[in-house]
């Protein structure tokens, strides 16, 4: 069974709403064959990025930059799994209120130097979520699950 992490740092409502939505999309029943675990970046570990088959990552834009959790996840992960992990899918949710280019700009060159395949496009919120939002946030989730499909 094929195994989708997600990584992610949610620290307000509307992250959390985001991430629901991204969950609920790489959980749909009619995705088979993929297993999802949902871990904290702060509780990121190698093993987990090892094991899995592709990634979704959530993170605020905090000063122009990825959260200092997703940060941190990489700063533990990127050397351990450098080599293994190249080729892998991933898909990337941001929240902010402003200067969201700089936190999507950073996860794209630590991804870029793990070899990692962007899957879909990012989706990027400022504000709070609209429904429009949270369907893209689901169809990220789902598009990304699919592609480990079995």
């Amino acid at each position: 069974m094929a195994r989708l992490l997600i990584i992610h740092h949610t620290p307000s409502p509307h992250m959390q709403e985001m991430f629901e939505a991204v969950v609920s999309g790489a959980t749909d029943p009619e995705i088979q064959g993929v297993e999802v675990v949902r871990r904290a970046a702060l509780a990121c570990t190698p093993v987990d990025m090892l094991q899995a088959d592709g990634y979704l990552l959530g993170t605020t834009a905090n000063l122009g930059y990825m959260s200092g959790a997703l940060k941190h996840a990489f700063d533990v992960c990127y050397y351990p799994c450098l080599d293994s992990t190249r080729g892998r899918p991933y898909g990337l949710y941001i929240h902010g209120n402003q200067g969201t280019e700089g936190a999507e700009r950073s996860v794209d060159t630590v991804t870029t130097g793990m070899g990692w395949v962007k899957a879909a496009a990012p989706v990027v919120v400022m504000g709070p979520p609209t429904k429009a939002d949270l369907t893209r946030c689901w169809e990220l989730g789902a598009t990304v699950a699919a592609q480990l499909m079995e």
